[in-house]
């Protein structure tokens, strides 16, 4: 049942494994990297009260030695006061230069643990073992890691690859199922940018992918991850097709931003919410046919999933301060904000050529 995906980035290639069971198995495919039998693992707390004993009785298994850093849970962690504290004990660790660091987490943990790598002795290599779904097809693969600042999400940080990506579905069992289907807004996205015949399987397996399928939840973890790692290898630093992959992130960085980065919205679920808002604007402008929003819209119904801005609890700004918010986001080149766009389902394009009432009215008309 294991997949294997290579991310081809010359010598800094790399594979993504993912199946169940390769938590147990850790200590045997971490040791190949390691020059001393010892690794510095950075989690946090509910991870650790779920998963930390078997990791470390998988890392024992080949000898292998850890000491851990559990941090609070939450985007909050994903900031200077956290980031200071993982590298300061990774420091009193003395984590030497040919060492390896884990980052066993969410999205959050690995993209600051991904950073304080990046940084730490000017680099040192680290191993992504990701525990959530939106991890696992997403954050976890391509390199991209970073913190958030008071101006907002992901300003600061660099591009620093992982030695290895252990992507274990076994885990995947022990998510609440609104951070399951959080995770499934970046699975949908990957058919929608660039693979119909994976939305259209997507539509027929969702619910049983989401009800527990191991199967069909190695299937879609494995083809989210081949078609990012694709994309990844063609345009590592996101100078042209790698922006595809931020397919309803400009709406959804907006929306995290208005709700405070809260519990009120999930990262995947804005992300949801920005791929529906990104069909309705194109098929608005013309590009593609009123039928592909509503099919979006209708497959996220069907995982019982938010479609508008309207399902977000609580209250938000207005659309015109909703659309300044996307002003700041880091997608934007010489002050004009690029959208990613869509023909159909499956055939999506990025562009600044988008105008400002236009993008506007679609979010006061999702309000």
């Amino acid at each position: 049942m294991e997949q294997t995906v290579h991310v081809e980035l010359g010598e800094r290639s790399y594979d993504v494994s993912v199946g169940p069971g390769l938590i147990p198995e850790a200590g045997a495919r971490i040791l190949p990297l390691l020059r001393r039998p010892k690794v510095a693992v950075i989690t946090d707390e509910t991870v650790a009260r779920l998963h930390l004993d078997a990791l470390r009785a998988g890392l024992a298994a080949a000898g292998v030695e850890m000491e851990a850093l559990a941090l609070p849970e939450g985007e909050s962690t994903k900031g200077w006061p956290q980031f200071t504290r993982a590298v300061e004990w990774l420091l009193d660790k003395k984590v030497e230069r040919n060492d390896v660091v884990i980052a066993f987490g969410g999205g959050v943990i690995g993209d600051l643990v991904g950073f304080a790598a990046a940084v730490l002795r000017r680099g040192v290599r680290f191993v992504q073992i990701p525990t959530s779904l939106l991890a696992q097809v997403d954050s976890s693969v391509g390199g991209k890691t970073g913190i958030n600042t008071s101006h907002g999400k992901n300003l600061v940080g660099s591009f620093h690859q992982p030695s290895l990506v252990l992507a274990d579905t076994e885990v995947l069992g022990t998510l609440e199922a609104r951070d399951f289907l959080a995770g499934y807004g970046e699975v949908v996205k990957y058919g929608l940018l660039g693979d119909a015949e994976f939305f259209n399987w997507l539509e027929v397996n969702g619910p049983a992918l989401a009800a527990g399928d191991m199967d069909k939840r190695v299937e879609a973890v494995t083809r989210s991850v081949q078609m990012k790692a694709d994309i990844v290898a063609r345009d590592e630093t996101e100078q042209g097709d790698r922006a595809l992959l931020n397919l309803g992130h400009t709406f959804c960085h907006a929306l995290e931003a208005a709700t405070g980065y809260s519990d009120r919205l999930k990262h995947g679920e804005g992300v949801a919410i920005g791929c529906a808002l990104a069909f309705e604007l194109s098929a608005r402008l013309g590009l593609c046919s009123q039928e592909a929003p509503s099919r979006v819209r209708a497959h996220l119904k069907d995982m019982q999933m938010m479609t508008d801005i309207r399902d977000i609890p609580g209250d938000l700004p207005d659309a015109e301060a909703l659309v300044d918010l996307m002003a700041q986001d880091k997608k934007v080149v010489d002050g004009q904000l690029r959208f990613i766009l869509a023909r159909s389902i499956g055939n999506s394009f990025v562009t600044a050529d988008v105008p400002r009432d236009a993008v506007a009215q679609v979010v006061k008309d999702a309000m």
